[in-house]
């Protein structure tokens, strides 16, 4: 049963909530966590890639979450030229409703409690800090009262908007993704692949993420300057019937990502923001599963200390923008980096790919092909090094 009240209400059972509700429930603080699907980790809207080490250092990995081992990583360019890049990095395409459900099944372990079909239709605001939430659950209308509310609840995200922060992302740094999982391929299980095309995906790239035998997620994403043109289910199925035409369709999904600089603040009286609620993703690669479970966990701790202290005053949890500072510089530096990315032409990486073969196969790092990238950006360059070493 929902109680009347909790220490913490977090909003959204995806990684950035789970690991939130953890967080303050492993530290002995009452904890509700309410999700608006009816399953945790569905419907999955999310190409499911993770670096292994930057995923282990939040969790011990679970054998269960891998669909398949990532080794090697491979760039299509627009003339078709092949570069198979040098990496000893180990990454995994996940299972994320497997992976979803557990992070949140740890998260109860912890004494979280944890609600599905539970949809917040608003906050409780007074005297101008909010104190819980009102929502919907199994055809009931609740009240619940708490100290803290965590916003986990997406890109769609309304806790943002209704504490009065705002979150609003530029058409221009709003990816449109359009995913299939698809069947009957010939891949090569252990790769990823990169498509980088005006054909395929203008202002964006196209990904290739296998997740066993003969099955991958393939997507892509197109910068909101680009797809009202055309939508990017029509570019992703004109990609499968020129290179995939025997494949099997098991499932699609379309959704947008935030790829944009960090919000200024990620903190209201008494509301804390986390995952793409909180713009936590990478603006060059969309990527946003490691760096929303950090934003959770980091959340979570905050309210602790928050509530510990007496203090849930937005200058108390502003607290949580300055643990969160070193991901926000990175992720300046990464916005930067993508929008001279994505201003590139097909020439462009065209001649990028032939001065990349050029190099011997073990100099064909990520570093030294963005050297060729920014070539004309030497000023860039240190922050290529500085990201990717």
């Amino acid at each position: 049963m929902i109680n009347p009240s909790y220490d913490v209400v977090v909003v959204g059972g995806g990684p950035a909530g789970s690991m939130a509700a953890r967080s303050a429930a492993r530290s002995g603080l009452s904890v509700a966590l309410f999700e608006k699907d009816r399953e945790i980790g569905v419907p999955v809207r999310c190409a499911e890639g993770v670096g292994g080490e930057a995923l282990g250092s939040l969790v011990d990995i679970h054998p269960e979450w891998i669909s398949q081992k990532i080794t090697a990583v491979r760039f299509h360019s627009p003339s078709g030229q092949v570069v198979d890049v040098e990496t000893d990095e180990v990454g995994y395409i996940l299972n994320r409703k497997i992976f979803d459900a557990d992070l949140a099944r740890q998260a109860g372990a912890d004494g979280a409690q944890l609600f599905t079909k539970a949809c917040v239709r608003g906050l409780i605001v007074e005297n101008g800090c909010v104190q819980g939430v009102r929502l919907d659950h199994l055809g009931n209308a609740f009240e619940v009262r708490s100290k803290i509310v965590i916003g986990a609840d997406g890109v769609e995200s309304r806790v943002g908007r209704w504490a009065g922060l705002d979150t609003h992302t530029r058409l221009h740094d709003m990816e449109t993704c359009a995913q299939v999982t698809a069947a009957n391929l010939p891949i090569d299980e252990s790769l990823i692949s990169f498509y980088f095309s005006e054909r395929w995906a203008p202002g964006g790239y196209l990904w290739i993420f296998p997740k066993g035998p003969g099955i991958a997620n393939i997507g892509l994403g197109v910068s909101g300057d680009y797809s009202r043109k055309r939508t990017p289910v029509e570019l992703l199925y004109d990609f499968l019937q020129s290179e995939f035409p025997r494949a099997t369709i098991l499932g699609t999904v379309v959704g947008g990502v935030p790829c944009s600089k960090p919000l200024k603040t990620l903190v209201a009286d008494g509301v804390l923001l986390a995952g793409d609620a909180a713009h936590q993703t990478n603006p060059l690669t969309g990527g946003g599963i490691v760096s929303s479970m950090l934003g959770g966990k980091l959340a979570g701790e905050t309210a602790v200390l928050a509530i510990r202290a007496g203090d849930l005053s937005r200058k108390q949890l502003g607290e949580y923008d300055k643990r969160w500072k070193t991901e926000a510089d990175k992720q300046k530096k990464f916005y930067k980096i993508k929008e001279f990315v994505f201003n590139l032409q097909d020439a462009d990486f065209d001649q990028i790919a032939a001065e990349t073969l050029k190099l011997p196969p073990h100099k064909r790092t990520l570093v030294n092909i963005f050297r060729r990238a920014l070539i004309k950006k030497p000023a860039m360059i240190l922050d290529i090094i500085k990201l990717f070493t």
